[in-house]
């Protein structure tokens, strides 16, 4: 018999809630196999089966709440299951795609008024509560600017065959980005700084807090050595996070520690927002959608592709004249892409 327990959650979780069982009593379990989802107030991760045989037993009900190492299942290893298949396996085609339908009406689009109430997540309570928590200690502002696009649309363009056959990752806008916002905490390093109560916590390196957006809510995991990392290595490090973050593989310490955020309402189409902070970091990011705008160059008007950008800051300990030259030193870093090295 082999045991199924509760992974560690990390040093600042001691309990979460058992989500659903993805395997019911009498299934066939395989090595890998998602067997169960927990919830912490900070993530949702999955159970995996490290070995094969049969869900005997389920010691815990699905919402009941569970703690590091507790067993809450047991898989018979002696039975031989190489050829059976589970309950989901066994399922026809006609039930899974033939899902039920919402009760419409082609006059007047729902046939009935209706009022759902269903209880919150722990991940959404702990991300209100971190949130509110950010307006209620921090002196919130936000200052804009706007990049011209062009420049690092047309380097992309260039050097995209080259990058994508050399690293195997696509050069995207995100790796432009991160090593501007790296290059400019160098330059006013309270940018990646944080309150501590009375003090003030400075840091030598840059951990970028990356905005994902997942079914569970927005969650922000964390690239590490963002300034000593290459464009390739942004880039692939940024669609791991993004995968894990997804796919439920994220672990606590993934979330934490970041000294500094990136968020970009871009990819749902905004155009121009103010990003909340990630505390107790004092600063984030926020990109927003590239569109084509007429702008002056010289004595001429000429369209160009213009993306607004966004730092909202902690005025508590950033002065506005620091977060308004921060933002403009990124914003000429990104209109002067040939500066950067991408390894090529």
């Amino acid at each position: 018999m082999f045991e199924i327990k509760v992974p560690s959650l990390g040093e600042s979780e001691n309990e979460a809630t058992l989500i659903t069982w993805l395997k019911d009593v009498g299934d066939a379990v395989h090595v890998d196999d998602i067997i169960a989802e927990i919830e912490s107030d900070k993530i949702t991760m999955e159970i995996t089966a490290t070995e094969s045989g049969v869900l005997t037993e389920q010691l815990v009900a699905e919402e009941d709440t569970v703690e590091p190492t507790q067993v809450i299942g047991w898989i018979d290893t002696s039975v031989d299951v190489t050829t059976q298949g589970s309950k989901f396996e066994q399922a026809s085609v006609e039930s899974i795609s033939q899902p039920n339908a919402p009760l419409q009406s082609e006059a007047q689009g729902w046939a009935e008024r209706e009022v759902i109430r269903e209880p919150m997540s722990r991940v959404r309570k702990r991300i209100a509560t971190h949130l509110k928590h950010a307006q209620n200690t921090a002196a919130i502002l936000t200052t804009f600017n706007e990049v011209n696009m062009q420049p690092i649309m047309t380097m992309r363009k260039n050097y995209q065959a080259d990058f994508t056959a050399k690293f195997g990752v696509k050069l995207g806008f995100m790796s432009f980005f991160s090593k501007a916002c790296a290059l400019a905490c160098a330059e006013f390093p309270v940018v990646n700084a944080y309150i501590d109560g009375d003090d003030v916590v400075y840091h030598n390196y840059i951990d970028m807090g990356i905005a994902v957006s997942t079914d569970h809510g927005l969650i922000v995991p964390v690239l590490r050595d963002v300034g000593l990392k290459s464009f390739a290595e942004i880039e692939q490090g940024i669609i791991d996070l993004a995968v894990k973050a997804r796919d439920g593989g994220l672990t606590p310490d993934d979330l934490q520690g970041g000294t500094i955020a990136i968020t970009n309402g871009g990819v749902f189409g905004s155009m121009l927002s103010t990003p909340i902070l990630n505390t107790p970091q004092s600063a984030i990011l926020g990109m927003h959608t590239i569109t084509q705008r007429a702008v002056v160059e010289g004595e001429n008007i000429v369209a160009r592709p213009m993306m607004y950008v966004a730092l909202s800051y902690d005025h508590r300990l950033i002065d506005g004249k620091d977060a308004v030259q921060f933002l403009v030193r990124v914003k000429t870093l990104l209109e002067q892409p040939q500066a950067f090295d991408l390894g090529l």
